[in-house]
């Protein structure tokens, strides 16, 4: 028999308890659109962050969306509430971005929602038809039997990726010790991967020369 048609009530997930130490400052409030001439200072005062972007791009999928965050829960804070989201802190970031994962996916359900959103906040924001077309496509996927929705940019897997309650409870339920790829390469047969036309989707930005890089680029497309 297959499953019952339900519609999944997804929550926003950003993971952002990284202490960003190549970079040299807080990621999550580097300025986007990026600038090649942005200084930390404007970092703080720019009308738009890595961060503040990603919780209006949820929002508009969501009416939830939770910020995982650690040592620096003080410098984010600010932002997380000025922008309607959660702050959820996990109290052993050290342990790495898995613990962080972990933190969130139990948060989703202690909110009594049951898929999550999520992404990383070294991530620029993608655009908003890119995750409209992502949900979608994780709603047709689950009544397949499918477990998350992945996008896809010539041929490279990235963010924000979906996952359903079966999935939430598989990374719970695994070691401390694994990562996300290993939880999802365990159950491939549930995974779903969607290509989209967004060349944002594999990029991570870790350090200055990959945010100045990103600045040039978006600066060539002006």
């Amino acid at each position: 028999m297959s499953k019952p048609s339900r519609a999944p009530a997804i929550c926003g997930v950003i993971l952002a308890a990284g202490d960003s130490t190549r970079m040299g400052r807080e990621k999550a409030l580097l300025p986007w659109p990026p600038t090649a001439t942005s200084t930390a200072h404007e970092a703080h005062e720019s009308s738009g962050t890595f961060l503040s972007q990603m919780i209006r791009l949820f929002h508009w999928h969501t009416e939830l969306v939770l910020v995982v965050v650690g040592k620096n829960a003080g410098a984010l804070a600010p932002t997380i509430y000025a922008e309607g989201a959660f702050l959820v802190e996990n109290p052993h970031p050290e342990r790495g971005q898995f613990s962080s994962l972990q933190v969130g996916m139990q948060e989703v359900l202690n909110r009594g929602r049951d898929a999550a959103l999520v992404t990383l906040v070294d991530r620029p924001p993608v655009a908003r038809q890119t995750v409209t077309q992502l949900v979608s496509a994780f709603r047709a996927a689950i009544e397949r039997g499918s477990w998350a929705a992945v996008p896809e940019y010539a041929d490279k897997h990235g963010h924000p990726i979906i996952f359903d309650r079966e999935m939430i409870e598989a990374l719970l339920k695994a070691p401390a010790n694994s990562t996300a790829r290993q939880v999802e390469h365990a159950h491939q047969q549930k995974v779903e991967y969607v290509p989209v036309n967004d060349p944002l989707i594999p990029i991570n930005v870790n350090t200055p020369a990959e945010y100045a890089a990103l600045a040039e680029r978006f600066a060539d497309r002006a």
